[in-house]
């Protein structure tokens, strides 16, 4: 299959995208999970239970982020050494400081609103779709992501099960530092959290695979190649019910491709038979490295 090379970012959109997608989490975690004490894991978690456990006025939860991701990100200098991504350390500083930040000209006393169940939402996907964007882009807030860095490195460990056991420990955590109802809120974001990441970082990867079965290809394929700029295969086939000899162009496009390639079929070669499917992860030339 021929293949046109998307073109990548540069750096400084590479740059832009994870500063938004940093603004976003810190938006969601510092409205709207911080003043309910949602504890979901991660440093954001372990941050707000230790300062529930710390009675201090200048050692606020934003504070404790600062203090243990800038500790984290030495341990990840130490163990790591210069595979140590600089996007890293760049996302989990802008975090801290975004939160740092945030408190001094927004302080809040207390949730934004009464209705706690509509802030645990906002508390999950803002967060959520944060970390899509970073894990879209490779990035990392760092945070507990540097000791799964550092696990994978020096053991056989499950990293996504070490992961989810300490999440899963610090929102328990929560349940005893802050109660029935702000604990139970916490199991439920977790939950909420670990199927939310998936689905967004699954959409920003999903692209169409056409199947197209067609008496007249060229047309088709002139259009694939030349307009979109992507590549097809071809592929004889014959009709079980008449033995009639066809062709089938298979070909796999992004969302705003497909949708001109439908119309253009559909206007030209009404009678073609298209089978369209979903897929997350295609490797090769063009897609992701194999």
């Amino acid at each position: 299959m021929k293949v046109t090379q998307a073109k990548p970012l540069n750096q400084f959109q590479r740059y832009i995208l994870l500063t938004i997608g940093i603004m976003i989490t810190a938006v969601g975690v510092y409205f709207f999970k911080f003043p309910n004490n949602f504890s979901t894991g991660g440093v954001s978690g372990l941050s707000l239970i230790l300062g529930r456990l710390i009675p201090n006025p200048i050692i606020t939860p934003s504070t404790l982020m600062l203090i243990i991701n800038a500790a984290l990100l030495v341990v990840g200098f130490v163990f790591l050494g210069r595979d140590f991504a600089f996007s890293t350390v760049y996302c989990s500083m802008l975090l801290s400081v975004s939160m740092t930040v945030m408190e001094k000209i927004w302080p809040l006393a207390a949730p934004l609103t009464d209705q706690a169940f509509l802030e645990l939402c906002f508390a999950v996907i803002l967060p959520s779709i944060g970390s899509s964007i970073l894990f879209h882009l490779d990035g990392s807030s760092g945070g507990t992501d540097i000791i799964a860095m550092i696990v994978r490195k020096y053991t056989n460990m499950n990293i996504g099960s070490a992961l989810m056991v300490a999440d899963a420990l610090i929102t328990l955590a929560a349940l005893i530092c802050f109660g029935p109802e702000a604990g139970l809120y916490s199991i439920l974001g977790l939950m909420m959290k670990s199927v939310l990441v998936d689905f967004v970082t699954d959409s920003f990867r999903t692209r169409k695979c056409f199947q197209i079965i067609t008496n007249n290809p060229k047309p088709i394929v002139d259009y694939i190649v030349n307009t979109l700029h992507r590549g097809a295969t071809l592929e004889h086939v014959h009709g079980a019910y008449n033995n009639t000899p066809r062709t089938m162009i298979i070909t796999v496009l992004n969302r705003t491709q497909a949708m001109a390639l439908r119309r253009y079929i559909h206007s030209t070669e009404p009678n073609a038979f298209i089978v369209i499917t979903n897929s997350t992860e295609i490797v090769g030339k063009g897609f992701l490295a194999s």
